[in-house]
Order: C-alpha cells, then structure tokens, then sequence
C-alpha cells in the first residue's frame, strides 16, 4: 500500500504544473503524520506520555534561539528542519492552505530550482531573523510559516492585481473577493500588530512572518524588476509564468496560524 501511495504521489507531482509547491505540501504532511503532533503514531506513546515526546521532538527539530548562539552541535542546520515541523493540526492546515493558493503561481513565475532555493532560503533566514531577536529564548519554535510569508511577499509584487477571496471573521467570514495589493498588506500589518504585542513564551512568533515577507518582497523587486506578471485581461487576472491567465481561486483568511513555539 505505501509503495502504491509513494507511486501516486510521484505521477501527481510529475504531472502538476508546480511540482515544488505540492511536493512541499505533501513532504510537510507526510512529517506531521509520522509525528508526534498529529497524535496518529503510537511509538509516541500516550497520554502524559505523548506531550513530553512532543516537546523533545520540536526541540529537537525546531530553532531554540539559546542554543542556536551558544553554537551546540547541529543548531545550524535546525532553521531548515524546522520549516518541515509543525505543531498541530491548525497550525500545519492553515500554511499548507497558504501555501497551495500562492506558491503555485509564484513558483511557475520564478521556476523550480530558483522557486525552491528562495522557499528555504528566506525561511532558514526569517527564523534566523526572529531566533537573532529571542537570543535568550529556550522556547522552541517550528514551522514554514516565515517560508510561507516570503511567498506572499513575492506574490504581492509579481501579481498585485490578482483578486483573492478572503474570510473576514469581522464580517461574518463572508467571502469577499479583493485585489492582492489590498490582502497582503493588510495581512502583514496584522503580524506588525502581532509582533508589537507578542511576549515571550508559547504562540506565534510573528516577528518570523514579518522578516519572510520583507525579504520575499525585496527578492521580488531586486529579481524580476519591471518585468513582474501582469494583469493582462482584467482586474480579476494575473499573467501565469506561460503568458495566459491564472485566477486566484481560493484563499483563506487574512491571517494563517504562524510559526508555533511549543
């Protein structure tokens, strides 16, 4: 049965039209699985048993920023792994639901090589940024939500025009449908909101989501110029990477749960 799951997996990623983008969806559901998190494989154990494992799993795993400047053994590598950890079943739906909207356009614009290095990239470096900002902090933190905040960085600006359908909890989660260039930026003053009132301890490390989407906005801007997709054939469209018109079908609400400090 695995052997025929892995199988289906590979057709569909050869046949997708953005590979990286669902092979990191699957690649990020596939870990949490196997994790602790999920609470679905008994060699965690149970019970009082399992939180304990949790926790040793996402210290293992994820950045704590303490450890990361004290130099200990393997903790430079800790950002990149900790992009494929996440913390519950929210925390691993909402990005991987961030992801799908905006990665595939995104990585069809850039390519898959390039689309991949900036994906881990600017992760490794907006946790690197948040754990430079926490240095005394033991909390451990997982997640790909600074990875997944560098693409909407880049999706604000290769693609401002496109029209996103947003849930506003405000208004009732009436599905409304607004231009990129509204969404987005609304979204990153919620993480400076965040970030401003965030203490340390358990939650969202915000500070994470607001060094991704810097950082993927700045790539933008300094890689494809004036040469970003346009909005070819209307407010509601945005050029693909092969010239024809890509709607935006889906998108949740303005604020994905974030980077998880367990």
């Amino acid at each position: 049965m695995i052997s025929n799951w892995n199988g289906s997996v590979r057709r569909a990623l050869r046949a997708s039209s953005a590979p990286v983008t669902h092979g990191l969806i699957a690649l990020c559901c596939l870990i949490f699985v196997i994790g602790p998190a999920s609470g679905l494989n008994p060699a965690y154990g149970a019970g009082e048993a399992l939180p304990a494992a949790q926790r040793a799993y996402f210290r293992r795993w994820g950045v704590v920023p303490a450890e990361f400047f004290d130099g200990a053994p393997g903790t430079v590598l800790s950002p990149l792994t900790a992009l494929f950890v996440h913390g519950s079943w929210v925390h691993l739906l909402g990005n991987m639901l961030f992801l799908h909207v905006f990665g595939a356009m995104t990585e069809r614009r850039m390519g898959r090589v390039e689309f991949t290095l900036f994906y881990t990239g600017c992760g490794y470096l907006a946790l690197l940024g948040y754990a430079a900002a926490n240095a005394g902090s033991s909390q451990s933190l997982v997640g790909a939500s600074g990875a997944i905040s560098a693409v909407l960085g880049a999706f604000l600006y290769l693609f401002p025009r496109a029209r996103v359908t947003s849930l506003l909890p405000f208004l009732f989660f009436l599905p409304l449908r607004f231009p990129a260039w509204v969404v987005l930026p609304f979204w990153a003053a919620l993480q400076w909101v965040g970030a401003g009132r965030a203490t340390q301890g358990p939650g969202v490390a915000y500070l994470a989501h607001l060094v991704g989407f810097g950082l993927g906005l700045l790539y933008a801007w300094a890689r494809f110029g004036e040469r970003r997709g346009g909005a070819g054939g209307g407010p509601a469209r945005a050029a693909g990477a092969d010239g024809r018109a890509t709607r935006v079908r889906a998108a949740p609400a303005p604020a994905p749960e974030g980077e998880n400090q367990p």
